[in-house]
């Protein structure tokens, strides 16, 4: 067995001064027939150590529902690195941020507004407890003084820009002690005086986030860990891209000249990230600093192996940095060559909200309810009431969080967006239906608003009048691709109309990876063969959806299922030979 310590001036690995070269590879982010892949690829840019967030809202969906298993092997995938020879970083939060829904934290946390968030409050805590108890009886046995690959465990995570409460950082270093973690325990923050100074304690070691400037960044660190290892484990190299913005790049020359810099140093590093993947599932995040903007399905990062894990120019700009200070393989990963192509009809299938009706439990209330009212983790909340206004009337709302959609006798009349902080909208005389399809786009993961409810916030008036006699469904994604075929009435040749279920099937010769262009669509979520590809938007920037190749099923019958929530105006998409991320800034 090996030991792994924190010495003087380095790591020490039996004793001896061991630097660590890491890269962010999320194992919920990649499907696991590809976690193997990816990690080798990281073994051959020179990298000897993977590090991966664990995400507690998947591992625990609902209290005492634990899984561990398929996309959520944990334990699986550290073998994998292990079976590469390399070791391991596990961050298992409890809070990750990592642009992912609700910061990594499960909703049902929240259904009572008075628990406390990420501070010392005893609900909170005993929440905590049972979580990391159950990931780290998964860690522990996989640490490196048993044999295993995992080298550190971080706790918490860039707590010093959310909060001071020493206490609560205290209680959880004990937790991760007491669940036999014997490895050093990390904290990292920004390297600034105050968030390095609130965001870790005694017997913790301090590391650092950035992504440029890393001499000065470094000697900040410094001046906060006076001794031992200097290290960024987030050594950010790209960034993550929101639905209506530009698809963020950096030069790859410029990021590779500042990781020399760094390296220079004899700091080691984790760069955050090697590889992206994908927020399938709707899992992606959101960010709102006074505007609120969802995070986009890929998670490309512009990182050295791009979202379908094929090397890009900054692979090979580290691979070559790497080789100054480490022993790099000879062996480099082949070309995966352009991706299969082909075309899929889209036939409409069901309208959205009346199968939802048919298949989905029911709930009457008076007012409209909210998300923690109804399914904390659902996606999509869909309420309907009798009523009758024989004249134009305005439909109002307290704060809509974060999109709705407004039908009005089986007719959509509307969308009221958070973004632009719309509350109002005009409505058609109504013979007898109201209904309004809420449509979670993505919990802040970042900031106070962590941990928010979702829906219609403040209830929903007519000319200034409750209404009342609501019923409700809601779905998560694994619900909407089960619904049930009904009718549809589609009074537009050749396009798919709002709030439609689609379907189509296709042909596959083999398993390769493939992109959908999905630039023929309005806005909505794709699936293929039950699994959720994610979100697409035309609004951009990405216009393809990522295809893992173990989806599909070769040689046989494909089916693509989307829900199309806008409209859609071709009803037949496209596999192309490469991803399509869209625009970058100037």
């Amino acid at each position: 067995m090996s030991r792994f310590t924190v010495g003087d001036r380095d790591f020490l690995l039996d004793g001896a001064p061991h630097r660590v070269l890491s890269g962010a590879i999320h194992y919920f982010r990649v499907h696991p027939d590809h976690w193997h892949d990816r990690v080798r690829k990281a073994r051959l840019m020179g990298l000897n150590t993977v590090e991966t967030y664990v995400p507690w809202n998947l591992h625990e969906p609902r209290p005492g529902e634990w899984t561990d298993s398929g996309a959520l092997d944990l334990g699986r995938f550290l073998r994998t690195v292990a079976d590469e020879g390399m070791h391991a970083i596990v961050r298992p939060g409890p809070y990750i941020c990592a642009e992912f829904t609700n910061g990594g934290l499960p909703t049902w946390l929240f259904t009572d507004p008075t628990v406390g968030v990420r501070r010392n409050e005893p609900r909170f805590m005993r929440a905590i407890e049972a979580y990391l108890t159950r990931v780290l009886d998964l860690v522990a046995p996989l640490q490196i003084d048993a044999g295993g690959p995992v080298v550190l465990v971080q706790v918490e995570n860039e707590y010093g820009a959310y909060g001071d409460d020493a206490d609560y950082l205290d209680a959880l270093t004990a937790m991760v002690r007491g669940a036999g973690i014997t490895v050093p325990l990390t904290t990292v923050d920004q390297p600034r005086p105050h968030m390095l100074e609130n965001g870790s304690r005694p017997g913790l070691h301090t590391t650092a986030s950035f992504g440029s400037r890393s001499l000065e960044r470094l000697t900040t660190l410094r001046r906060h860990q006076p001794s031992g290892p200097l290290m960024s484990s987030e050594y950010w190299d790209g960034w993550f891209d929101s639905w209506g913005m530009y698809h963020h790049t950096t030069s790859a020359e410029e990021s590779a000249t500042d990781l020399d810099a760094l390296l220079g140093t004899g700091a080691s590093v984790n760069l955050y990230m090697f590889h992206g993947g994908t927020n399938f599932g709707l899992t992606n995040g959101a960010n709102d600093k006074g505007v609120y903007q969802p995070i986009a399905t890929t998670y490309d990062y512009d990182a050295p192996l791009d979202e379908a894990g094929r090397p890009t120019a900054k692979y090979w700009a580290y691979r070559e940095v790497l080789a100054k200070y480490t022993q790099v393989p000879d062996e480099v990963p082949a070309d995966a060559g352009p991706a299969p192509t082909g075309e899929v009809a889209l036939t409409p299938v069901a309208s959205f909200p009346e199968a939802a009706f048919l298949a989905m439990p029911v709930t009457a209330t008076s007012a409209v309810p909210t998300f923690a009212g109804t399914r904390d983790d659902a996606v999509y909340v869909i309420h309907r009431a009798g009523f009758e206004r024989p004249s134009v009337s305005v439909l109002t709302v307290g704060e809509v969080r974060d999109r709705v959609h407004v039908v009005v006798d089986g007719h959509p009349v509307g969308v009221l967006r958070r973004e632009d902080g719309e509350t109002a909208l005009t409505l058609p005389p109504v013979v007898a239906e109201l209904v309004l399809v809420v449509e979670d786009q993505g919990r802040v993961n970042y900031g106070p608003r962590l941990g928010e409810d979702k829906g219609l916030i403040g209830g929903v008036r007519v000319d200034g009048a409750p209404v009342t006699g609501w019923e409700t469904v809601a779905l998560t994604a694994d619900d909407i691709v089960r619904l049930p075929r009904t009718a549809v009435d589609v009074r537009e040749s050749g396009a798919i109309p709002a709030l439609t279920l689609a379907a189509g099937t296709f042909e596959a010769e083999d398993d390769r990876d493939r992109f959908l262009d999905v630039s023929t669509l309005g806005k909505g979520v794709a699936w293929i063969n039950g699994f959720c590809l994610g979100r697409y938007w035309s609004r951009g920037p990405q216009r393809t959806l990522f295809v893992p190749g173990p989806v599909l099923r070769p040689g046989g019958e494909n089916t693509l299922f989307v829900l199309e929530l806008d409209t859609a105006p071709a009803a037949v998409v496209r596999f192309v030979t490469d991803h399509d991320l869209g625009p970058v800034e100037d």
